[in-house]
């Protein structure tokens, strides 16, 4: 339990790390605010939001 625990916080602090990196290639409004909250709120945005979804990969893959 405490590995599939371990696994879980490293995916997520991968993917806010990421994102945060790759945000410039977004096209979400620019903003210190507007960054945190999307990169923090990234899996639930991700599973709900076609639209993030695109741009988490475009964030993740330089496309």
């Amino acid at each position: 339990m405490r590995i599939l625990l371990f696994v879980l916080i490293v995916v997520y602090a991968g993917g806010v790390w990421k994102f945060w990196q790759g945000f410039h290639r977004t096209s979400f409004e620019r903003g210190i605010g507007n960054q945190i909250a999307l990169s923090l709120m990234w899996p639930v945005l991700y599973i709900g939001n076609k639209s993030y979804r695109q741009n988490f990969t475009k964030a993740l893959k330089g496309r």
